[in-house]
């Protein structure tokens, strides 16, 4: 008997834990040599001057009152937004976890949509209702573009979605039964909610807070396309430095300022993640909505549905107002003329090449977040890999622009010279995707209950026969969502693609943002139509993954 428990736990902590590693080594190499390393060479090419570390230089970029504003600028606007964002989306999130409608499925996808859009779509769609000859200025003559509140409004378009699916997804978890035990015993319904409901969601507030600041400090498309010359974020301020004044050394300071303040973001956000983890016990989804009763949840889901018409559905409608305004679909077949274009090829190829780079950049992601996953998965994981957990989340919060910048310096020597090859626009795609695979699949991995892995074991089977025999029938569903929305970021990214898609094949996101840049109408025009058609591709894309998703354990 002994002998057998001896064995048992070899299985179970010997073999486990190197396999928990050996699972390990593609991502961790992965991150290391894509994001690590191009990272650290532009931080090393702007502080290190005739091989001599000027670490003063950190010091002398932070003490100049121009990057105090841009500092001061970036903080204010980011907890303004999550403000924002938190007092908008909270009524959201209760009416799609506790009430149950028709049209639920499909509100949910809806609100999802402007989270996974490029941040220079956002941008268009709100310069389309709020900028020169928008819809404000056609009513009423008034214009927001250039001015904090267009950004603002925009943060909120934006972010909408993370607190819903991070709050809402465990609201629709907790069992309503304690909440109506304290209205037993004599709470209003005030009470029973700040005292019961409150604090069991507070770590899942707190972390849709931090992520939804994370977003909003690092912001660029939106501040870009909308704050003109005035707004400047220190992402924004990084890609000002690095191409238009070429200054990489303050440039390497400004990315050493962000990544320390957002490695703090995240570990805060793991440790708020932890705490919901471990300190609740919840119940299934689907058994939690009811329908609307009374007059004031009746009325609370008027109020969302028409926030949700205003602030998300009205931007992506003159958006695609916006694009048909030429009679004939003009812009539309614009896009398949390069006559006078900003491209060596028509615009219309941009879409073709975003559907292939992304499918190329979902693999990658899948195959590098499905291994950081399964390894993740179980919870007696030790501080190192818990470490590499957080670590995964630093491509969404990191400059994109230092990233992609940093592909051209430290890509182009053998053997990593992928400066002129295809791959290297689905690589920085794939390292924004892959924290959404992780984040997805995490929850619904350690769902599995870990006897079956354990009979498996005991039963002869290897780590990966465990994994393909119990662990891949019950998340394959999950593998599917996860896919999609890494297909989804995937396919809007900008901030890295902008330094490395070449001219004969540019992405949507790209090519967008290069036709907002030129002057002309006709420019203006295709802008909108190829934004709308990205839009599109994405509703689409997040409808399917409503019918496939059964859980709402994940972050996104």
């Amino acid at each position: 008997m002994d002998l057998a428990r001896t064995q048992v736990a070899t299985r179970r902590h010997g073999p486990g834990n190197a396999a928990r590693l050996g699972l390990l080594v593609l991502p961790v190499a992965f991150f290391g040599i894509f994001f690590a390393y191009p990272v650290a060479a532009i931080v090393a090419r702007g502080l290190k001057i005739d091989g001599v570390w000027r670490l003063g230089r950190l010091w002398e970029v932070v003490a100049q009152s121009d990057i105090r504003h841009v500092l001061w600028f970036t903080t204010w606007q980011a907890l303004a937004s999550t403000a924002l964002t938190l007092l908008v989306a909270l009524p959201g999130a209760y009416v799609l976890a506790r009430l149950d409608f028709p049209g639920r499925q499909v509100l949910r996808a809806v609100v999802t949509v402007p989270f996974v859009l490029p941040t220079v779509v956002v941008g268009t769609a709100f310069l389309a209702l709020v900028g020169r000859g928008g819809l404000l200025d056609e009513l009423w003559g008034v214009r927001l573009d250039t001015t904090v509140w267009a950004i603002l409004l925009a943060h909120v378009f934006f972010n909408y979605a993370v607190v819903v699916r991070t709050v809402g997804g465990l609201w629709a978890q907790l069992d309503p039964r304690q909440e109506e035990a304290a209205r037993m015993l004599g709470a209003s319904r005030l009470r029973a909610w700040t005292s019961v409901t409150l604090p069991a969601l507070g770590p899942a507030v707190a972390a849709a807070a931090l992520m939804v600041f994370l977003f909003t400090f690092t912001s660029f498309g939106v501040v870009q396309i909308l704050g003109g010359p005035t707004f400047s974020t220190l992402e924004v301020e990084i890609y000002r430095q690095t191409t238009e004044t070429f200054d990489l050394s303050t440039a390497a300071v400004l990315t050493i300022v962000q990544f320390v303040a957002v490695g703090a973001i995240l570990a805060v956000h793991a440790w708020t993640v932890r705490r919901r983890e471990a300190a609740l016990r919840l119940v299934d989804a689907g058994v939690t909505a009811r329908r609307p009763r009374g007059a004031g949840q009746w009325a609370l889901l008027a109020g969302v549905l028409a926030s949700i018409a205003v602030l998300l559905v009205l931007p992506l409608a003159v958006l695609v107002r916006r694009s048909l305004d030429a009679p004939d679909f003009a812009y539309y077949r614009a896009l398949t003329s390069d006559d006078g274009n900003v491209f060596l090829v028509p615009p219309i190829e941009a879409i073709g090449n975003s559907l292939e780079y992304a499918l190329a950049a979902t693999g990658i992601a899948v195959v590098i977040g499905g291994l950081a996953a399964t390894a993740l998965a179980r919870r007696d994981a030790g501080r190192l890999v818990r470490g590499f957990d957080a670590l995964l989340m630093l491509p969404l919060g990191v400059s994109a622009v230092t990233v992609g910048f940093g592909f051209l310096i430290a890509l182009d020597e053998p053997p990593l010279n992928l400066r002129s090859s295809w791959i290297l626009v689905p690589l920085a795609q794939a390292l924004v995707g892959v924290p959404f695979v992780v984040r997805t699949m995490l929850p619904v991995l350690r769902a599995v209950d870990g006897r079956l892995r354990e009979a498996a074991a005991v039963l002869g089977a290897s780590p990966w026969r465990v994994w393909r025999e119990v662990d891949l029938p019950m998340v394959r569903r999950a593998l599917l969502v996860a896919a999609g929305f890494a297909f989804a970021v995937s396919l809007g990214e900008f901030g890295a693609t902008v330094f490395i898609a070449r001219p004969d094949n540019p992405t949507l996101p790209v090519a967008v943002a290069k036709l907002l840049g030129r002057a002309g109408e006709l420019n203006y025009g295709q802008a909108m139509a190829l934004s709308t058609i990205l839009m599109l591709v994405c509703a689409v894309a997040l409808l399917v993954l409503e019918r496939l998703r059964t859980d709402r354990t994940g972050e996104f």
